[in-house]
């Protein structure tokens, strides 16, 4: 069952940034992106999403753009930004860490 609690704060975020290390992607798209590449366990609601790409656009983490998409429809399309990409690589690394640490803890259980 798809879930969206229980991500540690920031991760949504480093998630965001993630997919759109790949391609520029609009609001939609991103959720989409997040749920197919957890294998359908993770799924990010709107009242979660649009408030992280807020920040991240607050950040220069992002930078976002009006276009059209293929049904006609005016789309806002996010694009990591040169500085969101170091961001994420230290959040990656940050977050290998401690999961890493927690998995020590767990292996002890």
């Amino acid at each position: 069952m798809p879930r969206e609690t229980g991500l540690p704060p920031g991760t949504l975020m480093m998630l965001v940034l993630r997919v759109l290390t790949t391609q520029p992607l609009h609001g939609y798209a991103i959720a989409q992106r997040i749920h197919q590449l957890s294998a359908e366990e993770l799924r990010v609601e709107e009242g979660s999403l649009y408030p992280a790409l807020q920040k991240l656009l607050v950040k220069g983490w992002v930078k976002a753009a009006w276009r059209e998409s293929d049904s006609g429809r005016q789309v806002r399309e996010y694009r990591v930004t040169a500085s969101g990409r170091r961001q994420l690589k230290a959040e990656m690394a940050e977050y290998r860490r401690t999961a890493s640490a927690i998995g020590l803890l767990l292996d002890e259980a």
